[in-house]
């Protein structure tokens, strides 16, 4: 035993590996505190919609998570290969590949943990993003002098390496992780639109949710489906397969897919039988639906002309403003009205009124005597 347990303490050595993956552990954290948060407020919420919105909260979170994770595709293997390099010693192994949206992590374990007077336990990262230099990172490993077995994975995701896979990991993660951030903003502004309410808008942004979710898996499957160089060991071989985030983000995206047809016949449902569809609200809810008076909210053209809102009659997919003036003369001032033809309705063009049951806006508005 000597002063220093064997080590040189002016020389720099190996990077410490911490019991568990860090950055899983931090996504967790800041999953379960945003969750923790939000199940607070729920109490708050009343009816139905309480699952409803414990629903699109996790569902946000869970594409939050998928952006930052690092797991799209991993492998294993255990193998006897060599240590260190100029050595013939044999070490029973471990040895981890997972490869993310932002770089490749290698690990390495020891079978068991201290052999050969060493703490054999490392997790190295080296990041392909467009603002690192994944040669680089390369470099330094060899400087430091990591394990062969770490060195030799990470040489075949190198620029020069003859297997040819780094341009198109690379271009790849950096598209499918562009659509997943974008997939997160949509799927905040859907969050915002439902809370408003407006469900047919926050249906289209849940659409669009789903489709750049998919993007991203389609970019990062044509990266894996490349012809890649085989990883041996010598008779044992690494071979990979998607990892948890790629089906995560593939489970999230066909459950946007899912609540949007859901929305969408729930809007088909409002067009088509309004009446019966408000009666069901008023049991889900608890809450009185029935047709109010719109003078706080239409214009004052409309209020002079003394229209109200009610179910329409001649136009049975559509909502109605009725009023009882004898003559149409009274609605020459309106701007954008045009007549129907068979009718005593008139519709406009331009003008987008909101029904005042689920506040979807309506293109077609008839104003009826």
């Amino acid at each position: 035993m000597t002063l220093w347990n064997g080590s040189f303490p002016f020389y720099p050595g190996a990077n410490a590996c911490f019991p568990f993956d860090t950055t899983q552990a931090v996504i967790v954290s800041i999953f379960l505190s945003l969750l923790a948060t939000f199940i607070i407020i729920l109490p708050g919420i009343r009816g139905r919609g309480r699952l409803f919105w414990f629903l699109r909260v996790v569902m946000g979170l869970f594409v939050g998570a998928v952006v930052l994770s690092e797991d799209w595709e991993t492998g294993w293997v255990t193998a006897n290969t060599s240590y260190k390099s100029f050595s013939r010693a044999l070490v029973n192994m471990d040895i981890g590949l997972h490869i993310g949206l932002a770089g490749v992590n290698v690990t390495l374990v020891g079978n068991p943990v201290y052999q050969l007077n060493e703490t054999i336990n490392y997790n190295e990262h080296f990041a392909w993003s467009f603002d690192a230099d994944y040669d680089h990172s390369y470099d330094e490993g060899l400087e430091k002098g990591l394990p062969t077995p770490i060195l030799y994975v990470a040489e075949k995701f190198t620029s020069q390496s003859p297997c040819g896979v780094h341009r198109q990991y690379r271009i790849s993660s950096h598209y499918a992780s562009l659509t997943l951030w974008m997939a997160f903003c949509t799927w905040l502004i859907s969050i915002l639109l439902f809370s408003m309410p407006i469900l047919l808008y926050g249906g289209y942004m849940l659409l669009l949710t789903a489709v750049l979710m998919l993007f991203s898996l389609l970019f990062f499957f044509t990266a894996r489906s490349t012809a890649k160089c085989p990883i041996r060991f010598g008779t044992a071989s690494l071979k990979t397969d998607y990892g948890g985030s790629f089906w995560l983000t593939l489970a999230t995206g066909e459950c946007s897919l899912s609540s949007r047809e859901t929305l969408m016949a729930k809007v088909i449902c409002m067009e088509v039988c309004p009446e019966e569809c408000c009666e069901s609200q008023n049991s889900e809810s608890g809450k009185d639906l029935a047709w109010k008076d719109p003078r706080g909210s239409l214009s004052q053209p409309l209020l002079r002309a003394g229209l109200t809102l009610k179910p329409c009659q001649p136009c049975s997919v559509s909502w109605c403003l009725s009023t009882w003036l004898e003559t149409p003369s009274a609605f020459q001032d309106l701007p954008h009205m045009v007549p129907l033809m068979g009718s005593n309705c008139f519709l406009f063009s331009k003008w987008n009124f909101p029904c005042y049951s689920c506040a979807l806006p309506r293109r077609r508005v008839a104003l009826c005597q």
